[in-house]
C-alpha cells in the first residue's frame, strides 16, 4: 500500500507530466518552453529564459542530459508536493532529483525547484 504521504495518482500523473515535458524541451534546447515550466517564484528568480539556461547547463546537468531519468514514488516532503526521481546524468553519476511541485491558481503544476542527491551505494 502506499504510504499516507503518497499524492494523489492524477497529481502523480500532472507531476510527471510537467517535468517530462521540461526535460524533452531542455534536450531540444528550447529554453523559453523548458522556463515556462518553472513556477512564477523561479521565474522572478532567474529573469529570463537564458539566466535560467545558464544555471541549469551549469548545476543540474543530470537532469537537462540525463542518460537515465526514471521517476519513483511522489511524496510530500517539508510539507512539500514532491516528484523524486532516479537520474545518471552525462558524468554517469547515480543521483536523486526532487522536484519541488506547486499548484497554481488554474490548478496546473509548476516546477518549484530541485534538488540533486548524491546516491553512493546506487551503480548503474
Amino acid at each position: 500500500s502506499a504510504p499516507a504521504a503518497a499524492q494523489t495518482a492524477e497529481e502523480s500523473a500532472a507531476f510527471r507530466g510537467v517535468i517530462s515535458a521540461q526535460v524533452e524541451a531542455f534536450r531540444a534546447d528550447a529554453w523559453e518552453t523548458a522556463f515556462s515550466y518553472a513556477s512564477p517564484g523561479i521565474r522572478t528568480m532567474f529573469g529570463d529564459a537564458d539566466r535560467f539556461r545558464s544555471m541549469v547547463t551549469g548545476a543540474y546537468e543530470a537532469v537537462a542530459r540525463p542518460q537515465i531519468f526514471e521517476f519513483e514514488e511522489a511524496t510530500m516532503l517539508d510539507g512539500r508536493p514532491t516528484q523524486p526521481v532516479f537520474v545518471v546524468g552525462p558524468d554517469g553519476v547515480a543521483r536523486r532529483a526532487l522536484y519541488f511541485m506547486e499548484q497554481q491558481p488554474d490548478c496546473s503544476w509548476k516546477i518549484d525547484g530541485v534538488v540533486l542527491e548524491a546516491l553512493p551505494d546506487r551503480t548503474t
